[in-house]
Protein backbone atom coordinates (compact mmCIF):
# COMPACT_ATOMS: atom_id res chain seq x y z
CA UNK A 1 0.00 0.00 0.00
CA UNK A 2 1.22 3.30 -0.50
CA UNK A 3 1.48 6.20 1.43
CA UNK A 4 -1.01 8.06 -0.35
CA UNK A 5 -3.40 4.98 -0.11
CA UNK A 6 -2.81 5.11 3.93
CA UNK A 7 -3.00 8.48 4.63
CA UNK A 8 -6.59 9.31 2.59
CA UNK A 9 -8.40 6.83 4.72
CA UNK A 10 -7.44 9.54 7.48
CA UNK A 11 -7.64 12.64 5.65
CA UNK A 12 -11.77 11.62 5.07
CA UNK A 13 -11.85 10.55 8.97
CA UNK A 14 -10.42 13.60 10.37
CA UNK A 15 -11.37 16.28 8.07
CA UNK A 16 -14.58 15.20 7.15
CA UNK A 17 -13.78 15.21 3.35
CA UNK A 18 -11.11 15.74 0.55
CA UNK A 19 -8.96 19.20 0.69
CA UNK A 20 -8.78 21.33 -2.24
CA UNK A 21 -4.87 20.26 -2.32
CA UNK A 22 -3.04 17.57 -4.47
CA UNK A 23 -0.60 16.08 -1.88
CA UNK A 24 2.61 14.02 -2.88
CA UNK A 25 4.13 11.99 -0.58
CA UNK A 26 7.77 10.62 -0.29
CA UNK A 27 7.31 7.07 -2.41
CA UNK A 28 5.40 9.45 -5.52
CA UNK A 29 2.07 8.15 -4.46
CA UNK A 30 -0.32 11.26 -4.79
CA UNK A 31 -3.64 12.17 -3.48
CA UNK A 32 -6.56 15.33 -4.20
CA UNK A 33 -7.78 16.41 -6.68
CA UNK A 34 -5.18 16.27 -9.89
CA UNK A 35 -6.17 19.61 -10.90
CA UNK A 36 -5.62 21.81 -7.90
CA UNK A 37 -4.20 25.01 -8.31
CA UNK A 38 -2.22 24.13 -4.98
CA UNK A 39 0.15 21.57 -4.49
CA UNK A 40 1.44 19.96 -1.29
CA UNK A 41 4.69 17.75 -1.24
CA UNK A 42 5.48 15.94 1.99
CA UNK A 43 9.43 15.70 1.22
CA UNK A 44 9.96 13.22 4.19
CA UNK A 45 7.67 11.17 6.07
CA UNK A 46 9.47 13.18 9.35
CA UNK A 47 6.89 15.82 8.51
CA UNK A 48 3.87 12.95 9.99
CA UNK A 49 6.25 12.59 12.95
CA UNK A 50 6.36 16.33 13.68
CA UNK A 51 2.48 16.71 13.47
CA UNK A 52 1.78 13.93 15.28
CA UNK A 53 3.87 14.97 18.41
CA UNK A 54 2.44 18.51 17.74
CA UNK A 55 -1.12 18.23 16.05
CA UNK A 56 -1.98 22.13 15.31
CA UNK A 57 -0.18 25.18 13.83
CA UNK A 58 3.07 24.10 15.48
CA UNK A 59 3.89 20.99 14.17
CA UNK A 60 2.89 22.18 10.65
CA UNK A 61 5.65 25.19 10.97
CA UNK A 62 8.10 22.98 12.31
CA UNK A 63 7.66 20.75 8.90
CA UNK A 64 7.54 23.29 6.41
CA UNK A 65 10.06 25.52 8.13
CA UNK A 66 12.87 22.75 8.20
CA UNK A 67 11.61 21.67 4.55
CA UNK A 68 9.79 18.25 5.05
CA UNK A 69 6.85 19.84 3.53
CA UNK A 70 6.72 22.29 0.40
CA UNK A 71 3.60 24.05 -0.59
CA UNK A 72 3.59 24.89 -4.51
CA UNK A 73 1.06 27.44 -6.19
CA UNK A 74 -0.95 29.80 -4.72
CA UNK A 75 -0.35 29.94 -1.14
CA UNK A 76 -3.09 32.49 -0.43
CA UNK A 77 -5.48 29.94 -1.94
CA UNK A 78 -3.82 26.74 -0.06
CA UNK A 79 -3.61 28.52 3.43
CA UNK A 80 -7.20 30.11 2.93
CA UNK A 81 -8.54 26.51 2.04
CA UNK A 82 -6.52 25.15 5.41
CA UNK A 83 -8.35 27.96 6.97
CA UNK A 84 -11.38 26.93 5.89
CA UNK A 85 -11.19 23.12 6.98
CA UNK A 86 -9.56 24.00 10.64
CA UNK A 87 -12.65 26.72 10.94
CA UNK A 88 -14.89 25.26 13.56
CA UNK A 89 -17.82 27.98 12.26
CA UNK A 90 -17.74 26.40 8.40
CA UNK A 91 -15.34 23.42 8.62
CA UNK A 92 -16.53 19.84 9.53
CA UNK A 93 -15.93 19.66 13.49
CA UNK A 94 -15.56 15.85 13.70
CA UNK A 95 -14.77 14.12 16.90
CA UNK A 96 -12.48 11.57 16.70
CA UNK A 97 -14.04 8.63 17.80
CA UNK A 98 -11.86 5.75 19.33
CA UNK A 99 -12.29 3.40 16.13
CA UNK A 100 -10.67 6.25 13.63
CA UNK A 101 -7.79 6.28 16.43
CA UNK A 102 -7.03 3.13 16.35
CA UNK A 103 -6.59 3.30 12.91
CA UNK A 104 -4.49 6.26 13.25
CA UNK A 105 -2.27 4.50 15.23
CA UNK A 106 -2.19 1.69 12.98
CA UNK A 107 -1.38 3.95 9.75
CA UNK A 108 1.19 5.69 12.12
CA UNK A 109 3.16 2.33 12.12
CA UNK A 110 2.50 1.63 8.68
CA UNK A 111 4.14 4.80 7.54
CA UNK A 112 7.38 4.13 9.81
CA UNK A 113 6.71 7.65 11.58
CA UNK A 114 6.79 6.43 14.99
CA UNK A 115 9.69 7.56 17.40
CA UNK A 116 10.66 10.68 19.29
CA UNK A 117 9.94 13.94 18.21
CA UNK A 118 12.23 15.44 16.20
CA UNK A 119 14.52 17.96 17.08
CA UNK A 120 13.02 21.57 16.09
CA UNK A 121 14.09 23.85 13.47
CA UNK A 122 17.41 26.27 14.32
CA UNK A 123 14.91 29.32 13.82
CA UNK A 124 12.72 28.17 16.64
CA UNK A 125 13.43 31.13 19.59
CA UNK A 126 14.48 30.18 22.66
CA UNK A 127 14.20 32.71 24.85
CA UNK A 128 14.90 32.82 28.98
CA UNK A 129 14.33 35.14 31.83
CA UNK A 130 11.51 36.98 32.88
CA UNK A 131 9.13 38.13 30.28
CA UNK A 132 9.47 41.67 28.79
CA UNK A 133 12.60 42.43 31.08
CA UNK A 134 15.01 44.94 29.32
CA UNK A 135 17.18 41.70 28.61
CA UNK A 136 14.88 39.39 27.70
CA UNK A 137 13.31 42.46 25.09
CA UNK A 138 17.20 42.85 23.95
CA UNK A 139 16.74 38.73 22.63
CA UNK A 140 13.30 38.85 21.35
CA UNK A 141 14.04 41.91 19.58
CA UNK A 142 17.36 40.37 18.00
CA UNK A 143 16.23 37.46 17.13
CA UNK A 144 13.80 38.97 14.33
CA UNK A 145 15.93 41.82 13.23
CA UNK A 146 19.11 40.35 13.88
CA UNK A 147 18.41 38.32 10.40
CA UNK A 148 20.85 40.73 8.12
CA UNK A 149 19.91 44.25 6.40
CA UNK A 150 20.17 42.72 3.09
CA UNK A 151 17.40 40.49 3.72
CA UNK A 152 15.26 42.74 5.11
CA UNK A 153 16.38 44.66 2.03
CA UNK A 154 15.07 42.06 -0.52
CA UNK A 155 12.15 41.51 1.41
CA UNK A 156 10.89 45.19 2.56
CA UNK A 157 12.49 46.93 -1.17
CA UNK A 158 14.30 50.66 -0.99
CA UNK A 159 12.70 52.30 1.11
CA UNK A 160 13.25 49.61 4.30
CA UNK A 161 10.57 50.37 6.07
CA UNK A 162 8.60 47.29 8.34
CA UNK A 163 5.50 48.59 8.86
CA UNK A 164 1.86 48.81 7.21
CA UNK A 165 2.17 51.11 4.13
CA UNK A 166 -0.37 54.01 3.17
CA UNK A 167 -1.76 53.03 0.34
CA UNK A 168 -3.14 56.44 -1.85
CA UNK A 169 -3.69 54.50 -4.98
CA UNK A 170 -3.81 51.64 -6.37
CA UNK A 171 -1.34 49.01 -6.68
CA UNK A 172 -1.53 48.35 -10.30
CA UNK A 173 -1.47 51.85 -11.17
CA UNK A 174 2.14 52.58 -11.13
CA UNK A 175 2.10 53.78 -7.25
CA UNK A 176 4.94 51.72 -5.86
CA UNK A 177 5.35 50.06 -2.19
CA UNK A 178 7.80 52.48 -1.57
CA UNK A 179 6.05 55.48 -2.41
CA UNK A 180 3.50 54.27 -0.24
CA UNK A 181 5.76 53.36 2.63
CA UNK A 182 6.67 57.28 2.04
CA UNK A 183 3.05 58.15 2.25
CA UNK A 184 3.08 56.56 5.49
CA UNK A 185 6.03 58.51 6.90
CA UNK A 186 4.54 61.96 5.53
CA UNK A 187 0.80 60.82 7.24
CA UNK A 188 2.18 60.43 10.58
CA UNK A 189 4.66 63.70 10.00
CA UNK A 190 0.96 65.65 9.39
CA UNK A 191 -0.84 64.32 12.28
CA UNK A 192 2.14 65.34 14.40
CA UNK A 193 2.36 68.62 12.96
CA UNK A 194 5.52 68.81 12.70
CA UNK A 195 7.69 72.17 11.91
CA UNK A 196 11.17 73.11 11.44
CA UNK A 197 13.01 73.45 14.41
CA UNK A 198 10.76 70.91 16.64
CA UNK A 199 12.49 67.73 18.39
CA UNK A 200 10.82 64.54 17.42
CA UNK A 201 11.60 61.14 19.41
CA UNK A 202 10.60 57.92 17.27
CA UNK A 203 10.77 54.65 19.42
CA UNK A 204 11.72 51.87 17.66
CA UNK A 205 12.87 53.39 14.37
CA UNK A 206 14.02 50.69 12.46
CA UNK A 207 16.40 51.55 9.76
CA UNK A 208 15.58 55.42 9.84
CA UNK A 209 13.42 55.61 7.12
CA UNK A 210 10.54 57.68 8.84
CA UNK A 211 13.39 60.01 11.45
CA UNK A 212 15.43 60.57 7.67
CA UNK A 213 12.14 61.78 6.22
CA UNK A 214 11.23 64.11 8.96
CA UNK A 215 14.28 65.76 9.37
CA UNK A 216 14.73 66.49 5.23
CA UNK A 217 11.17 67.05 4.53
CA UNK A 218 10.38 69.11 8.04
CA UNK A 219 13.40 70.40 8.99
CA UNK A 220 13.09 68.65 12.98
CA UNK A 221 15.78 67.51 14.60
CA UNK A 222 15.09 63.90 15.60
CA UNK A 223 16.36 61.04 17.73
CA UNK A 224 15.51 57.34 16.56
CA UNK A 225 15.96 54.80 19.35
CA UNK A 226 15.72 50.67 18.48
CA UNK A 227 17.17 47.61 20.45
CA UNK A 228 18.77 45.85 16.51
CA UNK A 229 22.54 46.59 16.37
CA UNK A 230 22.69 45.98 12.88
CA UNK A 231 19.66 48.28 12.37
CA UNK A 232 21.26 51.00 14.22
CA UNK A 233 24.45 50.69 12.09
CA UNK A 234 22.39 51.09 8.65
CA UNK A 235 20.02 53.93 9.67
CA UNK A 236 23.53 56.15 10.72
CA UNK A 237 25.05 55.25 7.40
CA UNK A 238 22.07 56.35 5.16
CA UNK A 239 21.66 59.43 7.72
CA UNK A 240 25.42 60.01 6.65
CA UNK A 241 24.50 59.58 3.43
CA UNK A 242 21.23 61.94 3.09
CA UNK A 243 24.11 64.48 4.81
CA UNK A 244 21.52 64.38 7.84
CA UNK A 245 23.72 63.91 11.04
CA UNK A 246 23.41 67.27 12.21
CA UNK A 247 19.56 66.92 12.32
CA UNK A 248 19.52 63.28 13.28
CA UNK A 249 20.80 60.86 15.65
CA UNK A 250 20.33 56.77 16.32
CA UNK A 251 20.73 55.60 19.41
CA UNK A 252 20.94 51.34 20.56
CA UNK A 253 17.98 52.14 23.35
CA UNK A 254 15.73 50.76 25.22
CA UNK A 255 12.31 53.21 25.46
CA UNK A 256 12.67 53.07 29.45
CA UNK A 257 16.19 54.37 29.42
CA UNK A 258 15.39 57.72 27.24
CA UNK A 259 15.41 60.54 29.91
CA UNK A 260 15.94 63.65 27.76
CA UNK A 261 13.05 64.61 27.40
CA UNK A 262 10.90 66.87 26.34
CA UNK A 263 10.48 66.73 22.94
CA UNK A 264 7.61 68.29 20.46
CA UNK A 265 6.61 65.23 19.19
CA UNK A 266 6.79 61.27 19.69
CA UNK A 267 6.30 58.41 17.02
CA UNK A 268 5.76 54.84 17.82
CA UNK A 269 5.47 53.14 14.48
CA UNK A 270 4.93 49.44 14.75
CA UNK A 271 6.73 49.49 18.05
CA UNK A 272 4.05 49.14 20.54
CA UNK A 273 3.42 45.44 19.70
CA UNK A 274 6.88 44.46 21.52
CA UNK A 275 5.82 46.56 24.77
CA UNK A 276 3.73 43.80 26.28
CA UNK A 277 0.00 43.91 28.04
CA UNK A 278 1.78 44.21 31.50
CA UNK A 279 4.00 47.21 30.59
CA UNK A 280 1.33 49.19 28.38
CA UNK A 281 1.17 51.63 31.15
CA UNK A 282 4.53 52.32 31.71
CA UNK A 283 5.65 52.63 27.90
CA UNK A 284 2.01 55.17 27.79
CA UNK A 285 3.66 57.06 31.11
CA UNK A 286 7.24 57.53 30.49
CA UNK A 287 6.31 58.78 26.83
CA UNK A 288 3.69 61.31 28.55
CA UNK A 289 6.53 62.09 30.25
CA UNK A 290 9.21 62.93 27.85
CA UNK A 291 6.81 65.30 25.89
CA UNK A 292 6.35 69.47 26.58
CA UNK A 293 2.62 70.25 27.12
CA UNK A 294 0.88 70.39 23.97
CA UNK A 295 3.31 67.80 22.11
CA UNK A 296 1.62 65.08 19.83
CA UNK A 297 1.86 61.06 19.96
CA UNK A 298 1.02 58.99 16.99
CA UNK A 299 0.89 55.55 18.54
CA UNK A 300 0.82 53.16 15.32
CA UNK A 301 0.48 49.35 16.42
CA UNK A 302 -1.75 46.17 15.17
CA UNK A 303 -4.72 45.48 17.25
CA UNK A 304 -6.44 42.04 17.37
CA UNK A 305 -10.53 41.91 17.81
CA UNK A 306 -11.39 42.80 21.48
CA UNK A 307 -12.54 40.05 23.89
CA UNK A 308 -11.10 38.23 26.29
CA UNK A 309 -6.92 38.21 26.13
CA UNK A 310 -5.81 35.04 25.03
CA UNK A 311 -3.36 32.79 27.00
CA UNK A 312 0.55 33.01 26.38
CA UNK A 313 0.56 29.53 23.61
CA UNK A 314 3.52 27.20 23.40
CA UNK A 315 1.99 26.03 20.23
CA UNK A 316 1.69 29.68 18.42
CA UNK A 317 3.82 29.68 15.35
CA UNK A 318 4.53 33.68 15.65
CA UNK A 319 5.70 33.35 19.16
CA UNK A 320 7.97 30.86 18.00
CA UNK A 321 9.44 31.73 14.83
CA UNK A 322 8.28 35.32 14.59
CA UNK A 323 7.60 37.71 17.40
CA UNK A 324 8.59 35.82 20.38
CA UNK A 325 7.26 37.65 23.90
CA UNK A 326 4.80 39.77 20.94
CA UNK A 327 1.70 40.74 22.65
CA UNK A 328 -1.49 42.43 20.27
CA UNK A 329 -4.18 44.47 21.94
CA UNK A 330 -7.01 45.65 21.19
CA UNK A 331 -7.65 49.06 20.02
CA UNK A 332 -10.17 50.07 23.30
CA UNK A 333 -7.02 48.71 25.81
CA UNK A 334 -4.50 50.24 23.97
CA UNK A 335 -6.93 53.87 24.13
CA UNK A 336 -7.17 53.00 27.49
CA UNK A 337 -3.45 53.16 28.25
CA UNK A 338 -2.67 56.26 26.25
CA UNK A 339 -5.52 58.17 28.29
CA UNK A 340 -4.69 56.21 31.96
CA UNK A 341 -1.08 58.25 31.26
CA UNK A 342 -2.48 61.33 30.92
CA UNK A 343 -2.84 61.83 27.14
CA UNK A 344 -6.41 63.02 25.44
CA UNK A 345 -6.62 61.07 22.22
CA UNK A 346 -8.15 63.17 19.74
CA UNK A 347 -8.07 60.53 16.22
CA UNK A 348 -7.98 56.93 15.89
CA UNK A 349 -7.76 55.69 12.07
CA UNK A 350 -7.87 52.17 11.01
CA UNK A 351 -4.83 51.16 7.91
CA UNK A 352 -6.61 47.61 8.17
CA UNK A 353 -6.93 46.98 3.89
CA UNK A 354 -3.52 48.92 3.99
CA UNK A 355 -1.96 45.98 5.29
CA UNK A 356 -2.49 43.16 3.49
CA UNK A 357 -1.67 45.48 0.41
CA UNK A 358 1.74 46.05 2.22
CA UNK A 359 2.34 42.55 3.07
CA UNK A 360 1.28 41.12 -0.30
CA UNK A 361 4.23 43.22 -1.87
CA UNK A 362 6.43 42.08 0.76
CA UNK A 363 5.96 38.65 0.07
CA UNK A 364 5.76 39.11 -4.09
CA UNK A 365 9.39 40.49 -3.17
CA UNK A 366 10.56 37.74 -1.53
CA UNK A 367 8.80 35.27 -3.67
CA UNK A 368 10.74 37.10 -7.09
CA UNK A 369 14.14 36.94 -5.10
CA UNK A 370 13.77 33.75 -3.15
CA UNK A 371 17.14 31.86 -4.45
CA UNK A 372 19.11 35.21 -2.90
CA UNK A 373 17.12 35.67 0.34
CA UNK A 374 17.77 32.50 1.14
CA UNK A 375 21.84 32.53 0.21
CA UNK A 376 21.56 35.87 2.71
CA UNK A 377 19.58 33.95 5.53
CA UNK A 378 18.92 30.35 5.31
CA UNK A 379 16.09 28.29 3.95
CA UNK A 380 13.98 27.90 6.98
CA UNK A 381 14.85 31.46 7.86
CA UNK A 382 13.32 32.60 4.52
CA UNK A 383 10.31 30.00 4.82
CA UNK A 384 9.19 31.33 8.13
CA UNK A 385 8.78 34.74 6.50
CA UNK A 386 7.05 33.81 3.71
CA UNK A 387 4.37 31.32 5.94
CA UNK A 388 3.90 34.03 8.30
CA UNK A 389 3.48 37.16 5.89
CA UNK A 390 1.26 35.11 3.59
CA UNK A 391 -0.85 33.88 6.94
CA UNK A 392 -1.32 37.68 7.82
CA UNK A 393 -2.69 38.48 4.69
CA UNK A 394 -5.60 36.79 5.50
CA UNK A 395 -5.56 37.24 8.94
CA UNK A 396 -5.86 41.46 8.25
CA UNK A 397 -8.65 40.67 5.23
CA UNK A 398 -10.50 38.47 7.76
CA UNK A 399 -10.60 41.16 10.21
CA UNK A 400 -8.94 39.22 12.61
CA UNK A 401 -6.03 41.69 13.13
CA UNK A 402 -6.32 45.33 12.13
CA UNK A 403 -3.71 48.57 12.87
CA UNK A 404 -4.42 51.48 14.40
CA UNK A 405 -3.20 54.80 14.52
CA UNK A 406 -3.77 56.83 17.60
CA UNK A 407 -3.20 60.35 17.68
CA UNK A 408 -2.76 61.87 21.44
CA UNK A 409 -2.00 65.18 22.63
CA UNK A 410 -0.43 66.16 26.33
CA UNK A 411 -2.87 68.47 27.58
CA UNK A 412 -1.51 72.12 28.06
CA UNK A 413 -2.00 75.20 30.27
CA UNK A 414 -5.68 74.85 31.01
CA UNK A 415 -6.80 72.30 28.86
CA UNK A 416 -5.21 73.87 25.71
CA UNK A 417 -4.88 70.58 23.10
CA UNK A 418 -3.51 73.13 20.16
CA UNK A 419 -6.08 70.80 17.87
CA UNK A 420 -7.29 72.25 14.32
CA UNK A 421 -11.12 71.59 14.24
CA UNK A 422 -11.02 69.97 11.42
CA UNK A 423 -9.56 66.70 10.01
CA UNK A 424 -8.07 68.61 6.79
CA UNK A 425 -6.73 71.53 8.70
CA UNK A 426 -5.12 68.59 10.97
CA UNK A 427 -3.30 67.51 7.68
CA UNK A 428 -2.70 70.14 5.73
CA UNK A 429 -4.43 68.68 2.78
CA UNK A 430 -7.53 67.03 1.87
CA UNK A 431 -8.56 64.26 3.98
Amino acid sequence: MTAAETIQPLVRAVLGGDIAVRVRCWDGSELGPADARVRLTIVRRRALRRMMWAPNELGIARAYVSGDIEIDGDLFEGMAELERIADPKSGPGVVIDSTTRLAMIKAAVRLGIVGPPPRPPAEESKLIGRRHSRRRDAEAIAHHYEVGNDFYRVVLGPSMTYSCAYWEREPDSGYTLEDAQIAKCDLVARKLGLAEGMRILDVGCGWGTFVIHAARTYGVRAVGITLSNAQADFARKRISDEGLSDLVEIRVQDYRDVDDGPYDAIASIGMAEHVGFSMLPTYAEHLFGLLRPGGRLLNHAIARRPGKRAQFSKTSFIDRYVFPDGELESVGVMVSAIEGAGFEVRDVESLREHYALTLRSWVANLENAWDEAVRLSSPGRARVWRLYMAGSVLAFNAGRISINQVLAVKPGAGGASGFPRTRTELLGRGW
